[in-house]
């Protein structure tokens, strides 16, 4: 669970990191004292589950920060604030939920508790991966996905409907991905549910695309693909 706590004020976050670890110890928790920095984190791949957002911050406040991030993510977003009057507003940007400073620690856990069960619920659903190209965010269902190729410094996703290019490191890529796909050669990451056979040289997808095999990677991308298979 990956929670991130946006408040430009030093004590305002440390009070809300010491309630975190109290409360839920396992979560990995990151700070940010300004919605830009927060924002440039999700763009470069920064993934959080729960955003404890203040409203009242200099430059880019605490809605503007909602807005973009509402772009960029489905994350669970909780407003913890001093500021009244704005839960209408908050709502209006899909925020969980709008906590008054200072906060109480069991009403935090109680919302917390809430937002990480909605978490868990949403990770039964269809996963989207967000991709930025030239003609602005995408949101690609990763079930779609049949693989990605190396292109120079861009990563092309061979989708059910589509390829679309977008600049990405293939690291990366692998690591949001997880485990339903697998990094068959430095320049391929091929969705396991979309193969339809192999050799020890190349894997067909169910599109009829080969790609290439990697002789290192073969045994495990068996061990991986008869793993798949039986779940």
């Amino acid at each position: 669970m990956r929670i991130a706590i946006c408040d430009e004020e030093t004590r305002g976050r440390e009070r809300i990191r010491t309630l975190l670890d109290n409360e839920f110890s396992g979560a990995q928790t990151s700070e940010f004292d300004s919605g830009t920095k927060l924002i440039e984190a999700v763009k470069g791949g920064y993934q959080p589950d729960i955003v404890l957002l203040d409203i009242a911050m200099e430059g880019m406040n605490g809605m503007e920060t909602a807005k973009k991030l509402r772009a960029l993510s489905d994350v669970i977003l909780i407003f913890v604030t001093g500021i009244k009057g704005q839960v209408f507003q908050a709502f209006d940007v899909g925020a969980f939920h709008y906590l008054m400073k200072p906060v109480d620690q069991e009403k935090l856990k109680s919302v917390l508790n809430r937002a990480v069960k909605e978490v868990e619920k949403r990770a039964g659903t269809p996963k989207i991966l967000l991709v930025k190209t030239a003609g602005g965010h995408r949101r690609v269902p990763v079930e779609d996905i049949l693989y990605a190729e190396n292109s120079g410094r861009k990563v092309i996703l061979h989708t059910k409907k589509e390829e679309i290019a977008y600049y990405e490191r293939m690291n990366h890529l692998e690591e949001v991905l997880g485990e339903a796909f697998f990094r068959c050669h430095r320049g391929y990451l091929v969705a396991l549910s979309a193969v339809s056979g192999y050799d020890n040289t190349s894997i067909t997808l169910v599109s009829g695309d080969k790609v290439y095999l990697s002789k290192q990677k073969y045994a495990e991308f068996a061990r991986r693909c008869s793993e798949s298979v039986q779940k």
